[in-house]
C-alpha cells in the first residue's frame, strides 16, 4: 500500500513541475507577443542582413552582355585555373618584367610621388636577371624549325644598315620610325622603350601589389581623368563614374546606369573593363593590407572592414555588386583573350627562353596546360558581336576604342606610388595585349606551325602582362571566396 502511495506523490509533484514550467513559457511568450513590435516595426538593425549576406547576396546569376554565371566561373577558376597561374607567375619567365617607372605624366605637371617606404620599388640587380631574358631571345627556335630568311626578316629593324649601306642615318631613322608606327598600329597601349636608360627589370614576387597608403588628391586625380576623359561620357551625364568621387546630391547613379545601358555594346563593354580593372585593383589592397608594423617584420593580409568599405551595397550606394560583376567580366575577356591566342604558343619553336632548358620546358608545359583550361571552359564571351556593324563605321569605333584605352595607358605613367605605378602599367598592358588578341583573329588563324610570322607577334614584355594581369584577376576572384568566408565568420 504504501508503495501505491508513493508513487502517486511522485507523479502528482512531477504533474506539478511540469505544469508550472509550461506556465512560464507560456507567460513569457504572451508577454512578448503582447510587448514586441511587428516584424516590420522593428529597428532595421535587428533586420538587416549580415555582412556576407549583404556583400555576396547579389553577386549570383548571370552577367550582362554576356552568357556565363558567376558561379561557373567561381568554380572553373578556384579549382582549375588560380592554383596553375599561381605557379606560372612564379617562374622566371614570368617573374622579371622590365619596365620605366621615370616617364614624366603627359598631362600634367608632377605633383610629387608617394613618400610611403611601401610605395617604393626595388629594381632587379643586373647579375640575379636570366641570361635568356637579358639576352632579349624570349621565344628561341632552330634554325631547323626557321628559315634563315625568316630569321633576317624578323630581325629586319635592327638590321637595316646591312641591308643598304648607302641609306643614310636619318632614312634609317625614318625606316625604323615607319616600322614602329605599323607596329603600333595593333597597340592597345603605350609600350615602354625597353633600350631606355630609365627602364630596368623588376622581381615582381619582392614587390607585391599591396596596399601602400597612396591616396588623396593624386590618386583621385589619376582615376578621375580615367573615368571622366576616357569612357566616352558626355558632360551632361552628371554621375560620376569614377568611384571614388563625391556624389551629387541624392542621385544614386540609376541616371547613370540607365545612359549607359544606352549605349551601344562596344562602349559598354570599355567601361565595364576599366571599372573591372579598378575593381581588381581594390581587391588587391584590400586582401594585402598592412594589419601590423611592429618592430619585427611587418603582418600584411585581408582587412574585412576594407572591403566592406569598398564593395558592401550598403557602403557604396549599391556599387558594390556592380563593381565586383565588372571584375568577373572583365576576367571572361582576358579569359577569351587566352583562349585565342594558345595556337600561337602551341608551335614547337616557340620557348619560354631563360637559359634554363629544364626550366623553360617545365614552364611551357604548365602554360600549355592552363591553355588547354582556358579552351575547355564552355561559356566563353563572344567577341564576334562587338565592331560587327557597317565595315567604316564599326572600323572608326575600333580605332576609337583602341585610342581612347591608349590613352588610359599613358595615364598610368601620372600614378604617385612607385608600386601602384609598376603594377597599374603591367595589368594595363596585360588588358591591351588580351584585347590586341581578341581582334587579331585572322592573324592568329594564318599562323605557320613551322616558321615565325610577322602578321601576328607578341613580345615578351606583352607575355609576361598578359599572363600576370590574367593572374591578378584570378586571384581577385580567389580572394572573394576567402572574405565570403571571413565575413561568415564573423556572423
Amino acid at each position: 500500500m504504501w508503495r501505491h502511495i508513493f508513487l502517486m506523490l511522485g507523479l502528482l509533484a512531477s504533474a506539478w513541475l511540469f505544469g508550472d514550467r509550461v506556465f512560464d513559457w507560456y507567460q513569457g511568450n504572451t508577454i512578448k507577443l503582447k510587448t514586441d513590435p511587428p516584424k516590420s516595426e522593428q529597428p532595421r538593425s535587428l533586420l538587416a542582413d549580415t555582412p556576407e549576406q549583404s556583400c555576396f547576396c547579389h553577386l549570383t546569376g548571370v552577367l550582362d552582355d554576356c552568357f556565363c554565371d558567376i558561379e561557373s566561373i567561381d568554380s572553373f577558376n578556384n579549382f582549375k585555373i588560380y592554383p596553375r597561374v599561381k605557379r606560372l607567375t612564379e617562374r622566371d619567365f614570368f617573374r622579371y618584367y622590365r619596365v620605366n617607372l621615370k616617364r614624366p605624366c603627359p598631362f600634367w605637371p608632377d605633383d610629387g610621388h608617394c613618400s610611403n617606404r611601401d610605395c617604393n620599388v626595388e629594381p632587379c640587380p643586373e647579375s640575379m636577371i636570366p641570361v635568356g631574358i637579358k639576352s632579349g631571345n624570349f621565344n628561341k627556335y632552330s634554325k631547323a624549325a626557321a628559315p634563315v630568311s625568316d630569321v633576317a626578316s624578323c630581325e629586319r629593324p635592327t638590321d637595316l644598315g646591312a641591308i643598304n649601306s648607302t641609306l643614310s642615318n636619318q632614312s634609317k631613322e625614318a625606316f625604323v620610325d615607319w616600322d614602329r608606327h605599323d607596329d603600333a598600329q595593333d597597340h592597345f597601349c603605350e609600350i615602354d622603350d625597353e633600350s631606355s636608360p630609365d627602364a630596368a627589370y623588376v622581381d615582381l614576387l619582392l614587390n607585391p601589389e599591396r596596399y601602400t597608403g597612396y591616396q588623396g588628391p593624386s590618386a583621385w586625380r589619376v582615376w578621375n581623368s580615367i573615368y571622366e576623359e576616357n569612357c566616352f561620357k558626355p558632360r551632361s551625364v552628371y554621375r560620376p563614374l569614377n568611384p571614388l568621387a563625391p556624389t551629387r546630391g541624392d542621385d544614386d547613379g540609376e541616371g547613370f546606369y540607365n545612359w549607359l545601358e544606352g549605349l551601344c555594346l562596344e562602349k559598354r563593354v570599355f567601361y565595364r573593363l576599366i571599372s573591372g580593372l579598378h575593381t581588381s585593383i581594390n581587391m588587391h589592397l584590400c586582401s594585402q593590407y598592412l594589419l601590423d608594423e611592429g618592430w619585427g617584420k611587418s603582418v600584411w593580409g585581408p582587412n574585412v572592414q576594407e572591403f566592406r568599405q569598398r564593395f558592401d551595397p550598403a557602403e557604396t550606394k549599391g556599387e558594390g555588386t556592380r563593381r565586383l560583376k565588372n571584375l568577373y567580366f572583365l576576367y571572361l575577356i582576358e579569359l577569351r583573350a587566352l583562349s585565342k591566342v594558345a595556337p600561337y604558343f602551341d608551335r614547337s619553336f616557340i620557348n619560354l627562353y631563360t637559359g634554363n632548358n629544364q626550366e623553360d620546358g617545365a614552364t611551357k608545359d604548365l602554360l600549355l596546360q592552363i591553355f588547354n583550361e582556358t579552351r575547355a571552359f564552355p561559356m566563353h564571351f563572344d567577341e564576334s558581336s562587338m565592331f560587327a556593324g557597317k565595315k567604316l563605321e564599326a572600323k572608326i569605333l575600333k580605332e576609337e576604342f583602341r585610342l581612347h584605352f591608349k590613352n588610359i595607358s599613358r595615364i598610368m605613367d601620372c600614378v604617385g606610388c612607385s608600386k601602384c605605378r609598376l603594377w597599374g602599367k603591367l595589368q594595363t598592358q596585360g588588358l591591351g595585349t588580351a584585347l590586341k588578341i581578341l581582334f587579331s583573329e585572322k592573324e592568329i588563324q594564318s599562323l605557320t606551325e613551322n616558321s615565325p610570322t610577322s602578321a601576328f607577334q607578341l613580345t615578351r614584355q606583352e607575355i609576361v602582362a598578359l599572363l600576370n594581369g590574367f593572374g591578378r584577376l584570378s586571384t581577385s576572384i580567389h580572394q572573394l571566396h576567402v572574405f565570403r568566408s571571413l565575413l561568415k565568420g564573423k556572423r
